[in-house]
């Protein structure tokens, strides 16, 4: 249950053998190639190794200090939080009759995530500016509706999307 997002701090590789995931029990081998590749506890591969180079690790000691799992904030996101959290990702800058449209949802129905979601800081809105038009949609066009509140996901929000996406996969 490791999240895609998930970095491992410089020096550290994750072991091919043994695949660890985030919060598996966990040991580190320094390998000649000066990276110590980080082993499932219970891996097969590393009762044949050298013993000198094992050596006792954490994921918390190993993580990329910017990474950060999900909050108490994260159970009161429903399948629909997350699929605006997904478009917002895919198509970029948007507003909320857009996402409506796009999702097939009610408008209100949008609005309302497009707040709860702003609430948890998961995205935010960006100022009355021209915006590229939906991304991967028309290339090279900008667009300014001045009467749109257009979201766009924020760090926090890539993070949980993230996340919930690597459960899903588990």
């Amino acid at each position: 249950m490791r999240p895609r997002s998930v970095r491992l701090k410089e020096g550290y590789r994750l072991a091919g053998c043994c695949s660890p995931r985030w919060n598996d029990p966990i040991r580190g081998y320094f390998s000649h190639d000066n990276v110590i590749a980080v082993h499932r506890r219970s891996c097969p591969t590393l009762d044949k190794t050298d013993r000198e180079r094992l050596l006792s690790l954490s994921w918390e000691e190993i993580l990329e200090e910017k990474e950060s799992r999900p909050g108490e904030d994260f159970c009161q996101l429903d399948e629909l939080d997350f699929g605006v959290l997904k478009h917002h990702r895919e198509m970029g800058v948007d507003y909320s009759l857009m996402v409506a449209s796009i999702l097939n949802i009610e408008p209100e129905q949008a609005f309302e995530r497009h707040r709860k979601l702003r609430g948890l800081k998961l995205l935010k809105r960006v100022e009355k500016v021209m915006v590229r038009y939906r991304k991967n949609v028309v290339d090279n066009k900008w667009i300014k509706h001045r009467n749109h509140t257009y979201y766009e996901i924020t760090p926090k929000g890539e993070g949980y999307l993230d996340f919930h996406l690597s459960q899903k996969a588990d």
